[in-house]
């Protein structure tokens, strides 16, 4: 039981790392991802005759504003995450593993809420995300939705040996 114990700590190890770096990439690199979230917001490339450019948010102010809301969102992912792992790391042999899962499932389910509701709801579709040659995040979003989702979905398996559930 402990190696199956041990395979969800990794995988919410892993998925803690992964945000930790993408939150540290938008932190120390500002301006990369900062061009993105600015042309995504501003719908400037998107189809030039579209009757929703009503939609596009082109202030500065609005758009950083939008772009640090990601960038805290990544931070307490990622510190949940990692609280989650440390948790369930302190129980790998008790009978209550099951009961350590929740902050690591929160962490998760924020995770997959950033990129489905953020990237590919807001982003993709009321800000036409989908319609820019250049600008366009869904793919990548749909492969973290991917990523994460599969470790929640084994993050949630019931530990034959648990407890508490």
């Amino acid at each position: 039981m402990i190696p199956v114990r041990l395979c969800k700590l990794a995988l919410i190890a892993a998925a803690a790392l992964f945000f930790t770096l993408v939150a540290f990439g938008n932190i120390t690199d500002y301006d990369s991802n900062w061009q993105f979230v600015q042309h995504v917001l501003s719908m400037d490339t998107t189809f030039p005759n579209s009757a929703i450019h009503w939609r596009a948010v082109t202030s500065p102010t609005l758009q950083h504003a939008g772009y640090v809301a990601i960038i805290a969102w990544e931070v307490v992912v990622s510190l949940l995450l990692w609280v989650g792992a440390a948790l369930l790391l302190a129980r790998i042999a008790a009978p209550d593993f099951d009961g350590a899962k929740p902050v690591a499932i929160a962490g998760l389910t924020l995770g997959l809420l950033l990129y489905a509701v953020g990237f590919v709801a807001i982003g993709g579709e009321w800000f036409a995300m989908w319609q820019s040659q250049i600008w366009n995040g869904q793919q990548k979003a749909f492969d973290f939705i991917g990523m994460l989702g599969v470790i929640l979905l084994v993050a949630l398996l019931p530990d034959s040996r648990s407890k508490s559930g």
